[in-house]
């Protein structure tokens, strides 16, 4: 029954579309066979841009993300100076539109003259990113903090360790393993939004299909861009699935 209801959607889909009045023009100019092998050498060696800046903000993300939940779970009052600023760090860069501070950045702080290589767009865009994801991803850590039982720490004090010795060795590494596959899901987001720093200049995969189409005034490049990032992200995901499921059977 699986089988032919979805044989059944595929095929009607495929009818409603071919057998539109329009669909000649949208295939010659979105899924155009030529224009898609001859662009596609172009856009791969730009794409490499995007998953090294992805490389780069992800280790950025995961220590400053780390370091803030920790700060939010702390309990010392010497260190509420700290947690209040990560709470406001928090709800300031969730609240931020991620395009608006990459202009922001990436725009006004080169614009101060600073000496290269840091009065660079991209660079700037790029860090903006980071303390866009971190704030979401230090929610992310701060939920696996909390979700260990308390059992857990009073143990830790038991056997002698100090509360950080505590955090380092008993609660972090327990609450890693459980937000590892919200962790993805963000760099998955993460991945996909390196795109966005076309709009200052930056020539990736992206300003690379845009520049092809607007000289063969064709869109089939953009096709190419989204297969690209599709390599990416959709084993990714899969993966997502697959460590949510493990850890539910664990559990179990």
């Amino acid at each position: 029954m699986a089988v032919v209801s979805t044989i059944a959607v595929l095929v009607l889909g495929y009818l409603l579309i071919t057998r539109s009045s329009g669909w000649p023009k949208v295939h010659k100019s979105f899924f155009n066979g030529r224009r898609f092998a001859d662009s596609l050498p172009e856009i791969w060696s730009k794409f490499g841009r995007n998953v090294k800046i992805f490389l780069i903000c992800e280790l950025a993300i995961l220590a400053l993300g780390l370091m803030l939940a920790v700060l939010r779970t702390s309990k010392s009052p010497a260190l509420f100076p700290f947690r209040a600023f990560s709470i406001l760090f928090t709800d300031v860069m969730r609240g931020i539109p991620l395009t608006l501070l990459i202009f922001l950045f990436g725009f006004g702080i080169p614009g101060l003259g600073l000496n290269r290589p840091w009065n660079d767009a991209t660079i700037w865009g790029a860090f903006a990113m980071v303390l866009v994801y971190s704030a979401y991803v230090s929610e992310v850590f701060r939920a696996g903090i909390e979700s260990i039982h308390p059992s857990q720490m009073a143990a830790a004090r038991g056997l002698g360790l100090s509360r950080p010795q505590g955090l380092r060795y008993v609660v972090i590494p327990q609450a890693i393993r459980r937000v590892i596959p919200p962790l993805l899901n963000d760099f998955i987001g993460l991945q996909k939004d390196t795109a966005q720093l076309q709009a200052l200049g930056l020539v990736e995969a992206v300003r690379a299909a845009q520049n092809i189409s607007s000289r063969g005034f064709n869109f089939t490049p953009y096709f190419g861009v989204a297969m690209l990032f599709l390599m990416i992200t959709v084993p990714q995901t899969r993966f997502v699935d697959w460590m949510m499921d493990r850890e539910r059977d664990r559990q179990r």
